[in-house]
């Protein structure tokens, strides 16, 4: 239940003025907004038990207003993320996403503790994680408030040493995803070992992550198939993981039906959900089910339903646009970037409409599937209880740093089980 307005709006604004990082605290310092670390998101799950916080990829702002007017109404707390590869197809990055949350929680009085998450912050070479060490500080400087750090396209040593390299670069007081296994569908499936591997790897040097990412059989963007989330693998890692303290974040949530979400969210430690495709194709007048799955018509396009989102003469441009583009239906995100302006330029009533759409299917998944609503009072009671930005890590070390050396890493990297599966390009 809602806590009083009068108490409410009290410890709101104590938790104004000693919750909010100290980035974003410079870069808005007359701001109402309760922009928070990724920490206190993940705190509020695990107060509630049982609750997944959704993640919402901010493709576009009418997605983001949509999703923060839907966890106001919800009093739920909400993560705003986008990431890496979403930042080349889309005009929102992880140097402007902050500024965009901030103006819209001013403007529209959000009162709900909010997290920027970046997300996928790919690492595929070592040459990557030199110019992550440049480019991770810039990001934290712009208002992010998390970040995942995805090094899962490399071997599980790799991964943890660039891991433990970046780690560095990254506040203390913010919140941290690491990745284990590419999310690539029903290949590649992580397993217990790797979980722990790097979980182990990373306590062993007083890191401790808010979240774990699978490759749990789910995939990015729209799903074909009705494979989706393996609950079971799921549970078994993150019952491996229990000594270390690390919820799970899911990604790929649009192509899984309401009823496994919720069983993500009642048989394992998930309290992250990342939803980006569905809510694009939701803020332009989709035809989606329950989930935010898009329908394809018989001839395998897209149903456009008549007054809602986009105007038709725009989903008409849209459509030949990506058909002389010679795009498939998963590459319809690359529609986000070249049609920004036309979006932002349409009349308030589509606008609106866009958004609300959003808002009501955010709503409504906050609510039945991922049992977050009224967990806003909770995020915002840890953060009275700490009484600073940071709550402090969540577990403590339990390994011996002696036995995670570079060296060590290499030669315990061999007897890892693990199965990378098909290769490919595999970016959100």
């Amino acid at each position: 239940m809602a806590e009083h307005p009068d108490k409410m709006s009290k410890n709101f604004q104590v938790a104004l003025n000693v919750g909010r990082p100290p980035n974003i605290v410079r870069l808005f310092p007359n701001s109402k907004a309760l922009i928070v670390s990724g920490k206190y998101i993940d705190q509020a799950m695990l107060a509630r038990g049982k609750a997944i916080s959704m993640a919402a990829n901010g493709r576009n702002i009418f997605v983001i207003r949509g999703a923060l007017a839907a966890a106001q109404r919800a009093n739920s707390v909400i993560i705003i993320e986008i990431a890496k590869s979403e930042g080349t197809y889309c005009a929102v990055n992880f140097w402007n996403i902050a500024r965009q949350v901030d103006a819209l929680c001013n403007e529209m009085g959000i009162t709900v503790p909010v997290a920027i998450h970046a997300d996928h912050y790919g690492i595929k070479s070592k040459e990557d994680t030199a110019q992550a060490m440049i480019e991770i500080p810039t990001i934290f400087e712009a208002g992010i408030t998390s970040i995942a750090i995805d090094a899962s396209h490399m071997p599980d040593d790799q991964n943890l040493l660039a891991n433990l390299a970046l780690y560095p670069y990254i506040p203390e007081w913010a919140g941290l995803e690491t990745e284990v296994g590419e999310i690539k569908g029903k290949t590649g499936l992580s397993t217990v070992d790797e979980a722990l591997f790097l979980i182990q790897g990373l306590n062993a040097h007083d890191i401790f992550p808010n979240w774990i990412a699978l490759n749990n059989g789910t995939t990015h963007g729209i799903e074909a198939s009705d494979q989706g989330i393996q609950v079971g693998l799921t549970q078994r890692i993150h019952e491996a993981l229990t000594p270390y303290s690390v919820s799970g974040a899911q990604h790929g949530t649009s192509g899984n039906s309401s009823d496994r979400l919720r069983e993500i969210a009642t048989r394992t430690r998930t309290t992250k959900a990342n939803v980006a495709t569905a809510l694009q194709m939701i803020s332009w007048g989709l035809e989606v089910n329950d989930y935010g799955n898009a329908i394809m018509a018989s001839d395998g396009k897209f149903i456009k339903v008549p007054g809602e989102g986009v105007t038709e003469e725009m989903w008409r441009e849209m459509v030949a646009y990506a058909d002389a583009k010679g795009l498939k239906k998963g590459d319809y995100k690359k529609l986000n970037l070249p049609f920004e302006s036309k979006l932002l330029a349409q009349p308030t009533a589509v606008r609106d409409r866009m958004s609300k759409r959003v808002e009501d299917f955010v709503y409504q998944m906050l609510m039945t599937v991922f049992n977050a609503g009224d967990t806003a009072p909770l995020a915002i009671e840890a953060i009275l209880g700490a009484n600073s930005c940071d709550p402090g890590p969540k577990a403590k070390r339990i390994e011996d740093p002696s036995e995670w050396t570079p060296e060590k890493i290499a030669v315990r990297a061999l007897s890892v089980e693990a199965d990378k599966g098909a290769t490919g390009n595999f970016d959100d």
